[in-house]
C-alpha cells in the first residue's frame, strides 16, 4: 500500500522533494512580502538545453515505428489502481497516471506511466453504464450500443476494428473495456531518465468519427504527408491486450513531446521553441502576463531557457495589425512558405479539426534563428471524412460539410463551445492568411505542388492498400469490416482527386 501511495507522487517530485520544500518556503516568504506585486517570469539563460538527462534507453526487437509490420503491446496492471485512475478522472476531470508492466514487441519494461489521453474524445466514456459527471451532476444512463439519443442522427459507415465505431461515428467507450480506451503511454513517468528508442511516449489513438475504428484516414494521411515532405508524425498498428481482456488491434501514433522537437530541428535544420496549442485556445490578447495564457498554449520543450513571450507577441500581432500591415509584414513573424503548405495540406485532406477546428489542433515551431513561427499539425483522425468537392480557397467547417449531411457528435461527446453556445471554429492568423490577395500566389503554388504529390500521383490511394495489408496482420483486427473501411476512403479519395484536378487551382 505504502509504496502505490508513493508511486502516485510524479518521480521528480519524489527525487527533489528538500529542493522544492526550500522552493515553497522561500515563495511563501516572496508571497508575504511583496503581498499583490505582479512577479513575471524571467529568463535567466540562453542556452537550448532542457536538463533532461536520459538514463536508458530501450533499443527493443523491432523499430517501434515500423509502418510494414505489425507490433504488439500488452500492459498489466491492479484492478484496484485502475479504479482509482478512473475516480480522479470521473470525479475531478483529473488524468492521472496508472502505474503498469508493459511488455513491447516482446521487450518488457516494468513501471511505465498510462493515463487516459484526449478531450472531446473522453466524454463519451461510460462506467457502470453512466455517463460522465459533467458539471458536478453525475451523467444519465448511456445509450445501448453508442446510439443517438431519439431524433438525433450520428453519421454511420464502414466498421473497424473490433469495439470500434463507424465511419463518421464512435460507439460509446466503456472503462469496463480499458482495450479500447485512448493511452498515453509514458516510459520515464516512475522511472526517470528512461526512453524506448529515443523515446519518451507513445499515444495509443481511439477511432475516429472521420476513419472509423481503425483509423485508417488518419494512417493514410499520416503517409501522405510525409511522402510530401512535410514534418508530421509516425505511426505503426499493433494488437493491444490489457491483463486478460480480448486482444483489440490499435494505431500507435508518435507523441509530439519534447523529443518530437528533436525532430522538428533536424527536420528545420535550426534550433527552436515547441508549443502545443490547448483545446480551450482562443489566440487573441490576454495582455502581458504569461499566465493568462495558460489555458491556449503549453511549452513542450526548453522550459527555463525560453519562455511563452514569442507566441504572446505572435497573437498581438496578427490581431492588432491592419490588412495592409498583416500583408507587409506576416513574413517577419510566420515562414510564410511552410504556413502556406500547412494551410493547404489541411484542405486537401479535408481537415475541419485543424488549427482552426473545435479541437485546436496544432503545434507552433518557433526558429530561433530565424526568429519566424511555423505550423506543425497533429491529430488527423478527422480527416478524409468531409466533402470531395471542399473549395481549396476556403476554410474547411465542421458544419454541413460531411459525407452525408451536417456532423453530429455521438452521445456524451462534448465538443468546445463559444461564448455563443456554438462550436469554436475559426483561427484568425489562418482565416487572415486566406483572405489576403498578397498571399493568393504562394498559397496556390504550394496546394498545386502538394496536390502532385498526395492526390495526383495516386500516393493516397497507394498507400491504402499497403496500410490495410499489414492491417490483415494484426492480431485482434477484423480484417472484413476494414476492407469495407478501405473502400469508403478509397472512394472519397478518388472523387476528391477528380475535383481538385479540374480545379483553377490545378489547372491555373
Amino acid at each position: 500500500m505504502r509504496r502505490r501511495l508513493v508511486h502516485r507522487i510524479p518521480v521528480r517530485v519524489r527525487h527533489y522533494w528538500r529542493l522544492l520544500a526550500t522552493c515553497a518556503v522561500t515563495l511563501l516568504a516572496f508571497a508575504v512580502v511583496f503581498g499583490t506585486v505582479r512577479v513575471a517570469p524571467l529568463v535567466t539563460s540562453s542556452g537550448t538545453g532542457d536538463g533532461e538527462e536520459v538514463t536508458v534507453n530501450i533499443a527493443g526487437t523491432a523499430g517501434l515505428f515500423d509502418a510494414t509490420t505489425a507490433h504488439s503491446v500488452k500492459l498489466t496492471f491492479h484492478d484496484d489502481d485502475y479504479q482509482r485512475v478512473l475516480d480522479a478522472f470521473w470525479n475531478d476531470d483529473e488524468k492521472e497516471y496508472l502505474e503498469a508492466d508493459l511488455t513491447l514487441d516482446g521487450t518488457v519494461i516494468p513501471s511505465v506511466g498510462i493515463r487516459l489521453k484526449g478531450n472531446s474524445t473522453l466524454q463519451s466514456v461510460t462506467r457502470n453504464g453512466e455517463s460522465r459527471r459533467r458539471g458536478g451532476q453525475r451523467g444519465g444512463a448511456a445509450p445501448q450500443g453508442g446510439a443517438a439519443p431519439q431524433g438525433q442522427a450520428v453519421p454511420q459507415g464502414a466498421g473497424g476494428f473490433r469495439g470500434g465505431g463507424g465511419m463518421g461515428g464512435r460507439a460509446s467507450l466503456k472503462a469496463e473495456e480499458p482495450e479500447t480506451l485512448p493511452w498515453l503511454i509514458r516510459f520515464d513517468e516512475f522511472v526517470e531518465g528512461r526512453r524506448y528508442q529515443g523515446h519518451r511516449e507513445i499515444a495509443v489513438r481511439v477511432g475516429g468519427m472521420g476513419g472509423g475504428a481503425a483509423v485508417l484516414n488518419e494512417a493514410v494521411s499520416l503517409d501522405v504527408l510525409a511522402a510530401a515532405g512535410e514534418i508530421t508524425q509516425r505511426y505503426a498498428y499493433t494488437s493491444f491486450t490489457v491483463n486478460d481482456r480480448p486482444t483489440t488491434a490499435r494505431l500507435l501514433v508518435e507523441h509530439p513531446d519534447d523529443e518530437f522537437a528533436d525532430t522538428v530541428a533536424t527536420a528545420t535544420g535550426h534550433r527552436g521553441v515547441l508549443y502545443k496549442s490547448l483545446a480551450g485556445s482562443r489566440f487573441t490578447d490576454q495582455g502581458d502576463d504569461p499566465t493568462e495564457y495558460a489555458d491556449d498554449f503549453k511549452q513542450i520543450n526548453l522550459q527555463g531557457s525560453q519562455d511563452l513571450q514569442p507566441v504572446i507577441d505572435l497573437i498581438r500581432w496578427v490581431n492588432s495589425a491592419t490588412d495592409a500591415e498583416f500583408d507587409a509584414g506576416l513574413g517577419d513573424h510566420v515562414d510564410v512558405e511552410a504556413f502556406a503548405r500547412y494551410v493547404a495540406t489541411q484542405n486537401l485532406l479535408v481537415n475541419f479539426d485543424d488549427m482552426a477546428g473545435p479541437g485546436r489542433n496544432y503545434y507552433l515551431w518557433y526558429d530561433l534563428d530565424t526568429r519566424r513561427f511555423s505550423v506543425v499539425g497533429w491529430d488527423y483522425n478527422l480527416t478524409l471524412s468531409g466533402s470531395a468537392t471542399q473549395d481549396p480557397a476556403q476554410s474547411v467547417s465542421m458544419g454541413g460539410g460531411m459525407r452525408g449531411g451536417g456532423f453530429q457528435p455521438p452521445e456524451g461527446m462534448r465538443m468546445p463551445q463559444n461564448g455563443g453556445g456554438g462550436l469554436m471554429s475559426g483561427h484568425q492568423l489562418k482565416e487572415r492568411f486566406l483572405a489576403s490577395a498578397a498571399y493568393r500566389d504562394v498559397y496556390r503554388k504550394a496546394y498545386r505542388e502538394l496536390f502532385n504529390k498526395t492526390f495526383g500521383n495516386a500516393a493516397a490511394l497507394n498507400t491504402i492498400t499497403a496500410i490495410t495489408a499489414v492491417i490483415g496482420t494484426v492480431d485482434g483486427a477484423d480484417t472484413r469490416a476494414v476492407a469495407t473501411e478501405a473502400e469508403n476512403l478509397t472512394t472519397l479519395i478518388r472523387e476528391r482527386t477528380g475535383f481538385l484536378a479540374t480545379h483553377e487551382f490545378i489547372t491555373g
